[in-house]
């Protein structure tokens, strides 16, 4: 009994069996961190459940109880018990963001080119979140996967000049000296607005040396198709990603009058459109577009080196 008494100090219930939760701590003073000798009293669970915020899984863990007997022990107590047993008080959420979170995304995400998974391993803010606070705040995404076109390896200006055009290397040799693959030698060579040898180590004047986009344009054949469908000329310099900040999306009609009607490759269709070639070429074949037989110059690039005009239907 003089321990009954004594456990009274934490006062969670009232003798007329009206059932209240405090709202703040009610122990004056709080109960010992240990019960004593005679095991865990009602007070005592109490308090771990109304003071202390556990739930009663977890009261059952700490005291060795069973769990239907903590219940019960603190509904005799007049304890009001929370739905399914939650005990447990809710994280506070965050308010706003942190100060100058656009300057830190713009930061990492644009000019450290981080993923938003990297961003979120730094910043600690989740994934999904980063995400919605790039839309929030204005800064454009950039395209996912492995053909990401801002990602792709860029030459500088000048290097590709002396190298490749006072020089004289071949984009074979240009590539073996920088460490990079001739593809990307010729795509940084359109990008920059480059004549593009068709062959040979010695730039050649006349219909050998090309100006790819300008020929495209250029092109009868190609010019019509792209008024047909409304698309704008793009000027030639720079890379794809500035070129194209949003691509032209691609419709069945446009990529086979591209492709087959004019005779241009997935390389043109990319330089016209701002679409990655591996983009195109994987929609061609979800739209069951058939592609020409591997090897030898496209369509377009002969007409171009011969001279001859433009064919309208293919």
């Amino acid at each position: 009994m003089e321990r009954d008494a004594d456990d009274s100090r934490c006062a969670v219930a009232d003798t007329s069996h009206e059932r209240r939760t405090p709202d703040g701590c009610c122990c004056t003073p709080a109960p010992d961190p240990v019960p004593g000798p005679g095991g865990p009293t009602a007070a005592w669970l109490s308090h771990l459940y109304v003071c202390s915020g556990l739930s009663t899984y977890r009261i059952a863990d700490l005291t060795g109880l069973d769990r239907q007997r903590v219940t019960r022990l603190l509904r005799k107590a007049g304890v009001r018990l929370r739905p399914q047993g939650r005990g447990g008080t809710r994280p506070e959420r965050r308010t706003g963001d942190p100060a100058r979170l656009p300057e830190v995304l713009t930061e990492l995400y644009l000019w450290q080119r981080l993923t938003t998974g990297q961003i979120a391993g730094i910043t600690g803010i989740p994934d999904r979140t980063i995400r919605a606070r790039l839309r929030r705040y204005g800064i454009r995404s950039r395209t996912r996967g492995g053909w990401d076109r801002e990602d792709r390896c860029t030459i500088p200006a000048a290097v590709l000049q002396e190298l490749y055009l006072q020089a004289g290397l071949t984009a074979d040799e240009v590539a073996s000296k920088l460490g990079t693959s001739r593809k990307t030698v010729l795509r940084n060579a359109h990008d920059l607005g480059l004549p593009v040898r068709a062959g040979g180590a010695v730039p050649q004047p006349g219909p050998d040396e090309i100006e790819l986009i300008n020929a495209l344009y250029a092109d009868a054949a190609v010019a019509a198709v792209l008024s047909e469908h409304k698309l704008a000329s793009v000027p030639a310099g720079g890379p794809i990603w500035r070129r194209f900040p949003e691509p032209v999306p691609l419709s069945r009609p446009l990529v086979q009058d591209l492709y087959w009607r004019c005779g241009i490759g997935l390389h043109h269709i990319e330089l016209l459109t701002g679409q990655p070639m591996q983009t195109v070429r994987g929609f061609m074949g979800r739209r069951g577009i058939p592609v020409r037989h591997p090897g030898g110059r496209s369509p377009f690039i002969q007409r171009w080196r011969t001279g001859s005009p433009s064919a309208t239907e293919v």
